[in-house]
């Protein structure tokens, strides 16, 4: 008997090892592969997708947290919120949760994670992205209640206060490398270069989940990251490229609600020459990528937003593909004395979408073949971000910045505040017109809501050609079959533990 259990002992371990997994406790550990290595882990930076994806409602969590299929909010660590009229909502707050340092939440910590988000002392981008163009205070009213009031008033509050990461009051207003949150994990490593660790907390208030460590590796080449599921290194990739998901059992298409542009910096010439980012858009044979090196299931771009958000326009269409016309606005340009022959410097992002690299050097020579001198930079993010978002440089030439925006969360606010108005965060541009009109609709409700965002949209595409609109893009993950977990539009920008179960 002893040596038959030997030999069914042996073969658990031979079959764990061909699988890449573990016989007995490991098999609840998954490992999961970024397509970058992170510079911050830091709640008030969980909008940048591959931070979220560690963070959010993982180490972090959030007062509600908005569900992807009807887009309605579900309480999380708060349980309700009403209405008080004036620009002004009331939380009732859980009560028996603690931090993972275990210390007390309540109204309190709210409080300061606001104030913190909104901070001049920290560069949090949940500010630049979510609470843009608004006054916001929370103010305290017993140690479960907590009140915020938006002026102007702001009829989806409860949806952008839904993106507030809640941290300790000790928690200083300066970027941590040790988060302390709520959530299910917490952060027992960082071996900077190498991975990040989270391990399952004993005392989470809620449901235990079934997913008790997870490692988080980096690789920057797409086929590696896939080949890790593969042969059993890995159990999770969030991003892959289209031509690598050939596996029906592993990989899965979704829309990532990413849309794909370059920001152009209006305030340096020549791009502040509407008829020089005309030609900059008219240079770009959009049709040619699809299929090739972007999926083929992609959408043409003709707004910052994905079609699934209010008010969007489905008559915006892109300026043609045409390099005799864009060569003619470049000369007509020149003859008016705009110096386009300056460089202009293209900076995109290593690994910030699948075939990053060809794709922005394929964009720049369209650029080039139209008579302008745009030479590519690629960048790691640490060093991207730095042109991306403010304050810019104020010795620094013409730009454009290759990026992805998401938004998931349905309503054209989290992005046009932050990406267009003068005192947006990533905004290249400054027109008082089009501040007038973002703030109209952010103000509306309902109908009339939807109504006032689609002035916005044609301002940007049509009147201020403001940037190079270029795909509304298709995400594909990996999964390893042991896993039960589908992706969904949330994906792009969080991948909480406990939605992984094994089967």
């Amino acid at each position: 008997m002893k040596k038959f259990k030997s030999l069914l002992l042996l073969s658990a371990f031979s079959m764990a090892a061909i699988s890449g997994g573990s016989a007995f406790a490991a098999d609840t550990d998954i490992t999961i592969v970024l397509s970058e290595e992170l510079d911050l882990i830091e709640p008030c930076m969980a909008s940048q997708s591959n931070i979220g994806r560690v963070v959010l409602q993982n180490i972090s969590e959030t007062l509600a947290v908005l569900n992807p299929e009807n887009g309605e909010l579900k309480p999380r660590l708060a349980l309700s919120w009403q209405d008080m009229g004036n620009g002004k909502w009331r939380y009732k707050l859980r009560d028996g949760v603690k931090f993972s340092d275990g210390t007390t939440f309540d109204a309190k910590d709210v409080k300061h994670s606001l104030d913190r988000t909104l901070s001049e002392d920290i560069a949090c981008e949940l500010k630049a992205r979510y609470f843009g163009g608004m006054e916001l205070k929370a103010d305290i009213v017993d140690d479960l209640t907590i009140d915020f009031t938006a002026v102007p008033a702001q009829p989806i509050l409860p949806l952008l206060i839904s993106a507030l990461t809640i941290v300790p009051e000790e928690t200083p207003i300066k970027f941590t490398r040790e988060p302390i949150g709520t959530g299910p994990y917490v952060l027992s490593a960082w071996n900077v270069g190498q991975n990040i660790i989270l391990d399952r907390r004993d005392d989470y208030w809620g449901a235990k989940p079934e997913v008790s460590k997870a490692t988080y590796l980096f690789r920057s080449d797409a086929a590696v990251r896939a080949a890790m599921v593969q042969t059993g290194e890995a159990d999770i990739v969030p991003q892959i490229s289209e031509e690598l998901a050939t596996n029906a059992k592993t990989d899965f298409a979704y829309p990532n609600s990413e849309t794909t542009y370059l920001r152009l910096d209006h305030f340096i010439e020549p791009l502040g020459d509407i008829r020089v980012r005309k030609a900059l858009n008219m240079a770009v044979d959009r049709e040619a990528f699809l299929g090739t090196l972007v999926p083929k299931e992609a959408i043409i771009a003709t707004h910052m937003v994905p079609p699934s958000t209010l008010g969007w326009l489905k008559d915006l269409k892109p300026l043609a593909f045409d390099v005799k016309a864009a060569k003619a606005l470049v000369d007509e340009a020149r003859a008016d004395g705009v110096n386009v022959d300056e460089e202009i410097i293209l900076i995109g992002r290593t690994a910030n979408f699948p075939h990053a690299t060809e794709i922005n050097e394929a964009l720049t020579q369209m650029f080039n073949d139209v008579g302008l001198n745009v030479k590519l930079q690629m960048r790691e993010v640490g060093e991207w971000i730095d042109f991306y978002s403010k304050p810019f440089a104020e010795d620094r030439g013409p730009r454009m910045v290759t990026a992805q925006h998401d938004n998931s969360r349905g309503d054209p606010v989290f992005s046009m505040v932050w990406k267009y108005s003068c005192d947006g965060g990533q905004s290249g541009l400054c027109d008082k017109e089009l501040d007038g009109l973002i703030s109209k609709a952010s103000a509306a409700a309902g109908d009339e809501r939807a109504a006032l965002w689609g002035p916005v949209f044609k301002r940007v595409h049509e009147d201020l050609v403001a940037d190079i609109f270029l795909f509304h893009m298709v995400g594909f993950t990996r999964v390893s079959e042991r896993l039960n977990y589908t992706p969904s539009i949330s994906t792009n920008s969080e991948l909480p533990l406990e939605e992984i179960s094994f089967k």
